[in-house]
């Protein structure tokens, strides 16, 4: 699992066997440790959102997904999902959650054999 947060936005990739995970069991979490605490990251099924929704506490940035999608997503064709969640203050924060593809650019070095194929490998 990967997260990019830029601005507003917060965008998490998840591999083949991560999505079928997240169907199975509901709930992924990756952790980075720092010198002075840890910070997280989860994706959780919820039946109390129709939609992706998001939230922060304790440290853990948590994507929630509708479990009726995440446990259908493994299965269908479906790249991803995105929501404009309104804020408080007004404003927005842009949710994607997307399955990771292999990249068709040689120069990445990172272990790619769990990502889903890339359609644009033919490029």
């Amino acid at each position: 699992m990967k997260i990019r947060i830029r601005g507003n936005s917060i965008r998490i990739r998840v591999s083949r066997s991560e999505v079928e995970l997240l169907a199975a069991e509901g709930r992924l979490e990756e952790k980075t440790e720092l010198p002075n605490g840890t910070f997280s990251y989860i994706l959780q099924s919820s039946n109390k959102y129709d939609h992706l929704n998001a939230g922060y506490e304790h440290g853990a940035i948590t994507m929630y997904i509708p479990h009726s999608i995440a446990t259908q997503w493994a299965g269908n064709d479906t790249v991803g999902y995105e929501y404009n969640l309104p804020l408080t203050s007004g404003g927005v924060l842009y949710l994607l959650l997307e399955k990771d593809f292999k990249c068709i650019d040689a120069a990445v070095k990172e272990d790619q054999s769990d990502n889903y194929e890339n359609p644009l490998k033919s490029c």
